[in-house]
């Protein structure tokens, strides 16, 4: 992974992270995830999905008939987690330099 996650690949990996979902549930927990800052539209969120799927970040999972479930790969793990590292990182820079508040995150 060369850089920073792009945050709809962020938030697809992070609702991926726990159980397999299929599309329209992704849609919906990034939803959550995010309180509605990142909102996919369907048509972009296969593009994406064949895509993780390429770079190996996300397989298929099992699939009842009507939908296809997608779950998070092992590189795709380690992918969320050195992004997550990333972005801890960030944070703390951000409250060493009196940026946000203790408690924040």
């Amino acid at each position: 992974m060369d850089g920073p996650l792009k945050p709809a690949d962020f938030h697809i990996l992070l609702a991926l992270a726990e159980n397999p979902l299929h599309g329209y549930g992704i849609m919906k927990e990034v939803e959550r995830e995010s309180n509605g800052g990142v909102r996919l539209e369907i048509g972009s969120l296969y593009r994406l999905l064949a895509r993780l799927l390429d770079f190996g970040w996300i397989e298929e999972a099992e699939a009842d008939e009507r939908r296809r479930f997608y779950r998070l790969s092992r590189l795709g793990r380690r992918v969320l987690k050195t992004e997550a590292v990333r972005l801890s990182g960030l944070v703390e820079k951000f409250r060493e330099r009196k940026l946000l508040p203790e408690g924040d995150a």
